[in-house]
């Protein structure tokens, strides 16, 4: 059930109505909302809903056992039991056949004759959501262990928190500590809360379906599919392209996300914040992705000892680290990990050169501006490597840039206005989005569905043929 799907909006609308009818009956709310979660689950793969119930269950039952003991060695015990669980889950499905493979490749180059089974691996089909669902649970079960967060007695109110269907396929990764208390409140809908929603809902499907799907289909799936037919000119505007696209499609995603919690009278953090105008990486990763980039930070890179009173080096390796695996959560392939080892040498190379606070210092505007210029193209650079199937054909995508070939013959005016629409859309203020969220407030509730109809028959125009899944869908 995809967000850009008719058949999702009669679920949300459903769903929406249950919902606000027992809105002063909290439990049953709760209820209807983790029903409704189950059931979204379900229609993309009903067998694998016993994995997201089993990472629930025991994750529970473990930071339960943590918050009720004192003793250190039993809470670590069952600290590791709960990561366990998530990370098996998550190690199974998606990086097992990855690392059986890239074993028997490493093996075979130092003339090893590996004998792996791989048929029932190629067999496993990857669960959608199941990096985002395991990283909530294991945040839970951590925040537990340090005190951070009180365990939540209710197993509803603690289901509800890590299947909660908005985000539940492609995040932003919500923390229990932003959730779980709204879980346990009564809201009322006002017109507020429904305006903020429904200008969400819009803004996201006009990225995914106007911006993201239509360069995609229309340039970017050519540039890197059909390399050779392509001259430099339309492969680099497609380079550009891709890292709009992928911004837009989860930008997008996220956006319907946040509109549909607010719909439901939950509030989610935002995930992006114009990561195009960084003046450095560190920057860029605290705008890109950020429930992602936060949950590294606070669970991963600072565990490993971060930045306070360690040494450059250390430093640098935390870093490495970080980004390595950042790169592999992304997924199971070696250009994925490539793509988290760029991003951790710049990050690193940064560090150095103390460009990494230039963002939070007075510098001068021409300084400040070649400093985005830089980090920009950065990160268009390293998204090759990020979009491509595989090394060889990031490489092909480069050699071709390299032809200086200025043919344009498959490059569409219709793409540039919307690679150009799209990067507009991305410096949208959040002053500006409030601007928009009042004047739909105050408009008469009678015009709203001519609006809705309009936009409706807008997307339909500039829709390509089939539903586009959203990118982070495969993650």
């Amino acid at each position: 059930m995809f967000f850009n799907s008719i058949v999702y909006f009669f679920f949300l609308g459903g769903v929406f109505t249950l919902s606000w009818l027992a809105t002063e009956r909290i439990k049953i709310r709760n209820f209807i909302l983790l029903v409704a979660s189950l059931v979204f689950y379900s229609a993309w793969d009903p067998r694998y809903l016993p994995l997201i119930i089993t990472a629930v269950f025991i994750t529970w039952i473990s930071a339960g056992k943590i918050s009720a003991s004192s003793n250190k060695k039993t809470r670590k015990l069952w600290l590791f039991l709960g990561i366990f669980t998530a990370l098996s889950i998550l190690a199974i499905f998606k990086y097992a056949s990855f690392s059986v493979t890239s074993a028997s490749y490493f093996l075979d180059i130092f003339g090893l004759e590996p004998d792996f089974n791989t048929r029932i691996l190629k067999k496993i089909v990857l669960p959608v959501g199941i990096s985002f669902y395991t990283f909530q649970a294991m945040s839970y079960t951590i925040d537990v262990y340090r005190n951070d967060l009180k365990h939540e007695k209710s197993f509803l109110n603690y289901a509800l928190y890590v299947s909660f269907f908005p985000q539940l396929v492609a995040g932003p990764i919500v923390r229990a500590t932003d959730f779980i208390p709204q879980v346990k409140k009564q809201v009322k809908l006002d017109r507020e809360l429904y305006a903020k929603g429904v200008i969400l809902i819009i803004i996201g499907l006009f990225k995914k379906v106007a911006i993201a799907d239509f360069i995609a289909v229309n340039l970017v799936d050519r540039v890197f599919e059909s390399t050779a037919m392509m001259s430099s000119l339309e492969s680099l505007v497609g380079v550009y392209g891709y890292t709009l696209q992928i911004y837009c499609d989860f930008s997008g995603y996220s956006d319907i996300a946040i509109g549909s919690a607010a719909l439901l009278g939950f509030y989610i953090p935002k995930n992006f914040d114009a990561p195009f105008i960084s003046t450095n990486l560190s920057e860029f990763w605290e705008r890109w992705h950020i429930s992602l980039s936060s949950w590294l930070r606070d669970y991963l890179y600072i565990p490993l000892g971060g930045s306070r009173n360690n040494t450059k080096w250390r430093t640098s390796r935390n870093l490495m680290i970080t980004m390595v695996l950042g790169g592999l959560w992304h997924g199971a392939a070696w250009t994925f990990v490539f793509w988290g080892t760029l991003h951790g040498i710049g990050l690193v190379i940064s560090r150095w050169l103390g460009f990494n606070r230039l963002h939070k210092e007075r510098k001068p505007l021409p300084l400040k501006i070649f400093a985005v210029f830089l980090t920009f193209n950065f990160t268009v650079f390293a998204f090759i490597f990020f979009r491509a199937a595989t090394f060889n054909g990031a490489l092909q995508v480069l050699k071709n840039i390299a032809r200086l070939e200025m043919s344009f013959v498959n490059l569409p005016i219709t793409v540039i206005v919307a690679i150009i629409a799209g990067y507009l859309i991305h410096l949208v203020s959040g002053s500006v989005l409030k601007k928009i969220t009042n004047f739909y407030q105050k408009i008469p509730l009678w015009i709203h569905p001519l609006l809705m109809f309009a936009f409706a028959f807008f997307l339909q125009k500039v829709a390509v043929t089939d539903v586009v899944p959203f990118i982070y869908f495969q993650f």
